[in-house]
């Protein structure tokens, strides 16, 4: 008779796959902003046994955090083909695409994320920042924008991506309004106020390096804030 798992038994069960615990692991040391501590730790676990879905998806956001854009995008295609339902992956690819300048990609990545799961904010914000950086269909990334506020109206990134596609379009009294609806609700977001100030004429706008396609974002780090579209 197979015994009875007791609730003493559950963390060695958590963790019984080492692949599961490698991934665990890193995680941690990722959320914990070491990145390439996290990396190297990660990497053998995935030479050992690539099937991880959730090991790629973790490898390609640590690469993104990284400024690694071509490890990021090739995590995230494994990811991909191992876990075609899972928006998460097609949404860091299209992040990985936008970077390195190719946006058609970019944005067809950001849609199919947007298929699988319609009613997330996350992949229309998405679907926002590949048009924005693209520099083409505005309107639709105000309209991306204007959809994820619809899905998390309290999420105050979401405001932050509205006044970037409002501004971009020319309606200044409209983006200075949601660059403030973004600050009231996030209060220390430097790049959400330096925006508003140069809206107002009080700073002078941060002239980007045309990298790999990199325009529109600057360079804070991604572990810390989740919003590589902010990065400043």
């Amino acid at each position: 008779m197979t015994p009875i798992p007791t609730p003493s038994d559950a963390p060695a069960r958590a963790f019984a796959d080492p692949v599961e615990q490698g991934v665990a692991r890193a995680a941690a040391l990722f959320e914990h902003l070491q990145p390439e501590r996290a990396a190297a730790l990660l990497e053998p676990v995935l030479v050992s046994n690539g099937t991880s879905a959730p090991g790629w998806i973790l490898m390609a956001r640590i690469r993104l955090a990284m400024d690694q854009a071509e490890a990021a995008l090739d995590a995230a295609g494994r990811a991909v083909t191992l876990a075609p339902d899972d928006p998460r992956p097609l949404a860091i690819a299209s992040r990985a695409l936008t970077l390195l300048g190719r946006h058609d990609e970019a944005l067809s990545m950001a849609y199919r994320a947007v298929v699988v799961e319609p009613k997330n904010p996350l992949w229309h914000d998405r679907v926002a920042w590949a048009l924005l950086a693209a520099d083409r269909q505005i309107a639709d990334a105000e309209q991306a924008a204007r959809t994820a506020i619809g899905l998390d109206p309290n999420e105050a990134h979401y405001y932050f991506t509205h006044g970037v596609a409002l501004a971009a379009l020319g309606h200044v009294d409209q983006a200075r309004q949601a660059l403030g609806t973004s600050l009231r609700l996030e209060p220390g977001n430097p790049v959400a106020k330096h925006r508003l100030d140069v809206l107002n004429g009080v700073a002078e706008p941060v002239v980007e390096k045309k990298k790999r396609g990199w325009k529109l974002f600057g360079r804070r780090e991604e572990a810390r804030t989740g919003r590589p579209e902010e990065r400043h």
